[in-house]
């Protein structure tokens, strides 16, 4: 392998690859600084964005990278593949899943890891690296891990992997989520890593995609069954928008929250979400607030990174 310096490129021809990092604490602030101490490793791998919900016991980091792919070695290099090994150990270290409570559902102290091509990527240079970082936990740090879209050999949905394993289905207090709930042993063997399960760590799921976006609709009720309701009939799924994912959670003692999850934000963008979810939910006598996204755009991202970059 050549040097780091050999490696680098400029960033105006190089292709710049992004990942979000979801984990399962929000609360614990000590357990945050060690992960994102641990994210400094190299300074060409860098934290975009956080974005972190206390109800929800969960924090996104947002990443981006240069990634250099040699078409006649097979080779990917990318440094934010050794940042992200950093940062999955330190979480690990940091945190127990059988101590874990939240809103959010979740399978896994790294819940999930989504790779998402930027500035002159491909979805196969972000497959390349989601299977090289699925083989670092899986192998390296024997966790389960599945893939998923442009991961798998099939290109098997992420929703579809998480309702196999029972994601969605809260374990504690009626609309939360403690601890390991499923079988230590489980029963479809992973993509990489052990199907025995450390119930301290639990499962990962990583993948890569196309561009998505996250937009949350707040509610103004504690009404959880009509919440998910909406959320369903929001959903495509539900015969609602097409490529539109949508879930009703608790959110805070006061309102819930529909968490949806944009698949193709050109065909069907927040604009279209948000006025579904307010006809829907006045149809069902609930009030709603202006939603919000829990990330910034792909060209934001990408101005961040060139000045954090260039800073450095």
């Amino acid at each position: 392998m050549d040097s780091h310096q050999d490696k680098k490129m400029e960033l105006k021809d190089t292709k710049l690859i992004c990942v979000k990092l979801y984990i399962s604490e929000s609360r614990n602030n000590s357990a945050l600084d060690m992960i994102e101490q641990a994210a400094k490793i190299d300074p060409e791998a860098a934290i975009v964005n956080k974005f972190q919900d206390r109800n929800y016991n969960r924090v996104r980091y947002t990443l981006v990278s240069y990634l250099v792919h040699n078409s006649v070695t097979g080779i990917t290099y990318t440094p934010v593949r050794q940042t992200l090994l950093a940062m999955v150990e330190a979480a690990y270290t940091a945190i127990n899943l059988e101590m874990h409570s939240g809103a959010h559902p979740r399978l896994g102290v790294v819940d999930h890891i989504c790779f998402h091509p930027l500035v002159r990527s491909t979805l196969e240079d972000a497959a390349r690296v989601a299977k090289l970082v699925a083989s670092d936990i899986g192998n390296g740090l024997q966790v389960p891990v599945f893939l998923y879209e442009a991961a798998h050999p099939r290109g098997k949905a992420l929703d579809s992997i998480r309702r196999e394993l029972g994601y969605f289905r809260p374990n504690f207090k009626g609309n939360q989520w403690a601890g390991w709930a499923l079988p230590e042993i489980l029963p479809d063997k992973p993509d990489e890593g052990p199907v025995h399960v450390t119930r301290a760590r639990g499962v990962t799921l990583i993948g890569a995609s196309p561009w998505v976006e996250n937009y949350n609709v707040p509610v103004l009720s504690t009404d959880v069954p009509t919440v998910r309701r909406i959320a369903r009939l929001v959903s495509g799924r539900g015969g609602g928008l097409p490529t539109v994912q949508a879930l009703g959670l608790v959110h805070g003692d006061d309102r819930t929250e529909i968490a949806c999850i944009l698949l193709e934000p050109n065909r069907v963008g927040a604009d279209q979400v948000q006025s579904q979810v307010e006809l829907i939910a006045a149809q069902e006598g609930q009030e709603v607030e202006k939603g919000y996204f829990t990330d910034f755009s792909q060209d934001m991202i990408t101005q961040r990174y060139m000045k954090l970059v260039s800073a450095d």
